[in-house]
């Protein structure tokens, strides 16, 4: 839920929004606001599909008014009448209505700069309300207000001086929801609506990983610096989790980005200090300050936190202007490793026992040019940890400016976050304790690291973590499968001039069921809901198999599939089939579905299989076959059929086996039974390879790990 609807309860809530004022019905008249595809799905709650089915569907839908063919404006009013007139809900909450008016206000690329103008008349009218009151009522307002505003937010970054003051009705509106819902969340919300509008031009930090870095690294500071700030979401984060006597100092090249992160800080009363420019090339903060009269930096010279998400892979970053650079403690950042520089930049501007926290790309741990600064940081204890948050990156890095004369550490923590960053912050934590780190993580020995490749990746040095007390297990596992193999091979006869009687008769499989021998059904399932009912399934597996002959895994079932909980049915499905495994999905009860019992076969496109339980039901894909126990034997059928679907080649244009030209040799029943049991021991034994593969596997990677791991070793 946005800020705006959180604070706005009362806020325009209905198809039918509150009469505008005069003044407001002016502004309408004055500037139109636009809307895209987009908003109107937000505004309708609809997805984007729906609104471009109705452009398709209803002539009356409001045409165009700007944008582009791939981006098309339209007016909000003629939306809203639209919507109105045709019985579609809708809400157009005071901050959107405040969006929109402000959207349609300046072109997208000048969008932010306006942005930045609305944020210093709300800290003007939060520093200076009473001055706004008796401007407000003045006629000469757009005369008299852009000079109020600079005089009463003088410590914001400087602005272009060429920008276009604001209609005022405009800063009637926004300081009309200001009113109502504060000024900080009134430009918070402004500001989220122009970070989705401008998403592929913002580098913005995921505000998960935002928090955990400031967890990591600003707990107790009393300054927190971030040389590349952004919009300020990091330094944000560094606020809430501290008290109002934190110093906030934030540096970044885009001007327009620097003034909207000062405003949203400031907007909250924090003491922050927020300087447009390039922190390379101009540092705003050079930690190279004089000292006083005891020896001690002076000003914002040295901080006690370092947060920063600097851009990846920039070649022109100042290489050749800086060079010498006292910054440079750990060595000169070759031209293409921009961020070993920031990561300098950021320890450079740390007090000696300060942390520091940034982003990383996973390359910059491994690159070879890059590998003298990275054992630089090792030796010297600087480089404490690195963990992967994402695949493909980006990696999280955690510095220590040494202090004089301390321990230095001897082992790096490396860590995969996998799909919790949260994750990180015990390992840490166990690290800084001494302790081993949980899951996920690991020490290695900064000596065994100082190699010619100097390689801090966490994938290098975690192997996975697993139990070798497993291996007696996998070991009787692996012995037991192969046994198995070797005494399934059916005792087959080979005739040289075929079996008496063999091609006296065939019929298809449809000939058969137009006799009467079998009956055939299909599955009326065409796919499978999106989504499992509630059921636990391995609760339900007591052994005995779903398939004859089947290898059992541990997750067959031997009981009913039906809906006997009222959790819905199990359903086979085509991998189950093919696998020889218990129905993998549960989905609700249906009228129509196909049910499966004891003595049925099932086929796929792959192969066929006879159901030994009751109760499961077909997924798609899937033919039932029936037979006449008396005349038919199941696992004779079974395998011509499985011979039918020709090794896992289905027919083209079919995702179903043709069993219906199957061809079956025509035999007494008992002879059946005895071909019946041999393909049925043959197809115990192409699951079994499957099962012997699986624990052969398993073996081996127990006993590799466990040997380089050293908890496993050759006996004698």
């Amino acid at each position: 839920m946005s800020h705006d609807a959180q604070a706005d309860s009362t806020a325009d809530t209905t198809a039918r929004p509150a009469a505008a004022s005069p003044l407001e019905a002016a502004v309408e008249a004055a500037v139109e606001a636009t809307v895209n595809a987009g908003d109107i799905a937000r505004l309708a709650d609809v997805g984007r599909a729906a609104v471009s089915n109705w452009r398709r569907r209803y002539e009356d839908f409001p045409q165009p008014v700007g944008g582009t063919a791939s981006s098309p404006l339209f007016s909000l009013p003629e939306v809203e009448a639209w919507l109105r007139r045709n019985g579609k809900s809708f809400e157009v909450s005071q901050g959107d209505r405040v969006w929109q008016r402000l959207r349609a206000s300046a072109d997208d690329l000048r969008l932010g700069e306006v942005l930045g103008e609305v944020g210093a008349f709300l800290l003007y009218t939060l520093r200076d309300p009473d001055g706004w009151k008796r401007l407000s009522a003045a006629s000469d307002l757009a005369v008299r207000l852009p000079r109020a505003v600079a005089e009463a937010t003088a410590d914001l970054p400087p602005r272009g001086g060429d920008a276009t003051p604001l209609e005022p009705g405009l800063l009637r509106l926004v300081a009309g929801m200001a009113e109502r819902q504060g000024a900080a969340v009134t430009f918070e919300f402004l500001c989220e609506r122009y970070a989705e509008a401008h998403s592929r031009r913002l580098a913005l930090t995921r505000p998960d990983v935002a928090a955990l870095m400031t967890r990591l690294a600003c707990p107790g500071a009393r300054t927190v610096l971030d040389p590349a700030c952004g919009m300020g979401t990091l330094l944000l984060d560094a606020a809430a989790g501290a008290g109002n006597e934190v110093r906030l100092l934030g540096q970044d090249a885009n001007e327009t980005v620097a003034l909207l992160a000062a405003l949203r800080l400031l907007l909250r009363g924090r003491d922050a200090r927020v300087v447009p420019g390039d922190a390379l090339r101009h540092d705003a903060f050079p930690p190279d300050r004089p000292t006083d009269a005891l020896g001690d930096p002076t000003g914002d010279a040295l901080v006690d936190a370092v947060v920063c998400d600097p851009p990846f892979n920039e070649r022109a970053w100042g290489h050749e202007d800086l060079i010498g650079d006292s910054r440079w403690q750990y060595g000169m950042p070759p031209r293409g490793e921009s961020e070993l520089a920031w990561v300098q930049h950021c320890l450079a501007h740390v007090r000696p026992g300060g942390l520091v926290a940034i982003l990383m790309p996973g390359a910059a741990a491994s690159r070879r040019p890059g590998r003298r600064i990275r054992a630089n940081l090792l030796r010297a204890g600087a480089l404490r940890a690195v963990f992967t948050l994402a695949p493909g990156g980006p990696d999280l890095w955690l510095l220590r400016r040494p202090e004089p004369g301390e321990r230095q550490p001897v082992a790096l923590l490396v860590g995969d976050a996998g799909d919790d960053p949260a994750s990180v912050e015990p390992a840490w934590r166990a690290h800084l304790a001494e302790t081993e780190p949980p899951s996920g993580g690991r020490t290695v020995r900064i000596i065994d690291v100082l190699d010619d490749e100097v390689d801090v990746s966490p994938a290098r040095h975690l192997s996975p973590r697993v139990d070798t007390r497993g291996f007696p297990a996998a070991e009787d596992r692996f012995r037991e499968a192969l046994a198995a193999l070797a005494g399934g091979v059916p005792d087959l006869e080979v005739l040289t001039g075929g079996a008496a009687g063999w091609d006296a008769s065939w019929a298809t499989v449809a000939e058969m069921a137009r006799s009467g021998l079998l009956t055939i059904r299909h599955s009326t399932l065409r796919a499978l809901p999106d989504g499992d009912v509630p059921g636990d399934i391995a609760g339900e597996v007591s052994g005995g198999g779903v398939f004859a002959g089947a290898v059992s895994d541990g997750q067959a079932i031997g009981g009913a599939a039906g809906d006997a909980s009222g959790d819905g049915v199990r359903v086979l499905t085509a991998d189950d089939v093919a696998a020889g495994t218990a129905p993998s999905r549960r989905i609700p009860s249906a009228p129509g579905l196909v049910v499966a019992r004891p003595g049925d076969v099932v086929a796929s496109a792959v192969t066929a299989r006879v159901v030994t339980v009751e109760g499961a039901v077909l997924g798609p894909h899937l033919s039932l076959f029936r037979v006449d126990p008396g005349k038919v034997d199941p696992e004779f059928l079974a395998g011509f059929l499985r011979y039918a679907a020709g090794g896992g080649r289905p027919h083209l244009g079919s995702s179903r086996v043709e069993a219906r030209r199957a061809r079956v040799p025509q035999l007494p029943l008992a002879v059946q039974r005895t071909y019946g049991s041999a393909f049925r021991r043959l197809l115990a034994i192409e699951d079994g390879l499957r099962e012997a593969a699986a624990a052969g596997e398993a073996l081996a990677r127990l006993g590799v790990e466990g040997l380089i791991d050293g908890r496993l070793r050759p006996r004698g």
